[in-house]
C-alpha cells in the first residue's frame, strides 16, 4: 500500500507518521511506500518496510496537486491548511491555501482517474469551525453549517467538495471535523484557540502561560493521539454507511476553561495552576464567543471513533506523549 500525506509537517502529520511507520499496515494492508508533503520537506522516518520520500510542495501552486499524486497513492491524508487566526487575518492567503490547494487535489486526482481508472481513499481533516452560533445545547449531526469564520467557511465548502467528489466516483472520501486539539506540543502557533493548550502545556513544563478569556468558556477538545487514531481509523472504514454525508464531526470533550484548570490542579498540583496568569484578550474573546461548545457525536461513536473521556486524561496522555511520562 502507497499512502501520501499532505501536510505531514504539522504536528498531526508528524505524529500520524510516526504512528504508520510503527504499525507498519494500515487496515491490515502492508504500507509498502509513505509520501510525505509539506511546504517545507518533511523529516524523513527511519522505516522498517516502507520506502520514504518527503517533498517540499506548496499544494495551491500550479501543478503542485497533480505532482503529489504522481505515484498514483492508495490512501491520501490531506491535512494541510492554515490555522483559524491566520486565515481570518489574512483572508486571500486562507482560501489560497485552505480551499484553492484542496480543489487543485481533487481534480487532480478526478483527471488522473480520467487517464486511467484510480479512485483513492482521501481522508480530510475539517473543523468543528464549519458551525456559528446560535447552538443548541449539544451539536448534533443534523445541525446546518453555517459558519462565522473564513476558515470555518473554507472548511465547509471542502466537505461539500469532498461529498460531490465522492458521490461521482471521483474518489472514496471521508472527512473528519475536529474537535479542537489539546495539549498541543510545541511553540504556540496562529491558532485563535492556541490558549486551551497553553494553559496546560506551559505550566507542565514549569512555564508561566497567559489565559485571555473568562473561566466560563466551555469547548469541545480531544488529545493529539486520538486525533491520530481518528485518521487511521477513517482510513480503513468502510465508508458505504455513510451514504450522502461523507464529514463526521469526532467525538470529544467538552469542558470548560475551568475544568481544564481543576484537572490540571489535580493531576500536577496548585504549583503548575499558579502559573496560569488572567490577561483578558477582548479579540480572542470575540472570536471564540462564537465557536461551538459541545456536541452530539453519537454517529461518529456507532462507526467506532474514539476520544478521551476527562480532562484529567487528556493531561496524562500528553505527559506520556511528551514529557516522558513525567513532569518538569
Amino acid at each position: 500500500m502507497h499512502v501520501l500525506i499532505i501536510g505531514a509537517a504539522g504536528m498531526i502529520g508528524r505524529k500520524l507518521t510516526q504512528r504508520l511507520v510503527a504499525d507498519g499496515t494500515l487496515g491490515g494492508r502492508e504500507i509498502t511506500a509513505l509520501s510525505l508533503v509539506d511546504v517545507v520537506a518533511p523529516e524523513a522516518p527511519a522505516a522498517r518496510r516502507a520506502r520514504v520520500t518527503t517533498t517540499a510542495l506548496d499544494l495551491a501552486a500550479e501543478g503542485a496537486a497533480v505532482r503529489s499524486i504522481a505515484g498514483r497513492p492508495d490512501v491520501i491524508f490531506h491535512l494541510a491548511a492554515i490555522v483559524s487566526g491566520e486565515a481570518e487575518a489574512d483572508f486571500e492567503k486562507g482560501y489560497r491555501i485552505n480551499l484553492d490547494g484542496t480543489r487543485a487535489l481533487f481534480e487532480a486526482i478526478r483527471h488522473e482517474g480520467a487517464r486511467q481508472p484510480y479512485a483513492p481513499r482521501v481522508v480530510f481533516t475539517s473543523s468543528i469551525a464549519v458551525f456559528g452560533a446560535p447552538f443548541p445545547e449539544a451539536i448534533g449531526d443534523e445541525f446546518f453549517t453555517t459558519p462565522l469564520t473564513s476558515y470555518g467557511t473554507q472548511k465547509a465548502i471542502d466537505e461539500l467538495l469532498l461529498a460531490d467528489y465522492s458521490r461521482r466516483g471521483f474518489f472514496d472520501g471521508i472527512g473528519i471535523r475536529l474537535p479542537t486539539i489539546c495539549i498541543r506540543p510545541g511553540a504556540p502557533n496562529k491558532a485563535a484557540s492556541g490558549f486551551f493548550s497553553n494553559i496546560l502545556r506551559e505550566p507542565l513544563a514549569g512555564r508561566e502561560a497567559v489565559l485571555p478569556v473568562g473561566e466560563e468558556v466551555r469547548h469541545w477538545h480531544a488529545s493529539p493521539r486520538a486525533a491520530v487514531g481518528f485518521l487511521v481509523h477513517a482510513a480503513a472504514l468502510d465508508t458505504s454507511p455513510l451514504g450522502a454525508r461523507r464529514t463526521l464531526t469526532m467525538p470529544g470533550l467538552s469542558a470548560t476553561v475551568g475544568e481544564q484548570i481543576a484537572a490540571l490542579r489535580r493531576v500536577a498540583g496548585e504549583r503548575a495552576a499558579a502559573l496560569i496568569r488572567r490577561a483578558p484578550d477582548p479579540v480572542i474573546a470575540g472570536i471564540v464567543a462564537g465557536w461551538p461548545r459541545n456536541f452530539d457525536a453519537r454517529r461518529a461513536a456507532a462507526l467506532g471513533f474514539r476520544a478521551e473521556s476527562s480532562f484529567d486524561e487528556i493531561i496524562r496522555v500528553h505527559i506520556e506523549d511528551e514529557l516522558g511520562g513525567r513532569l518538569a
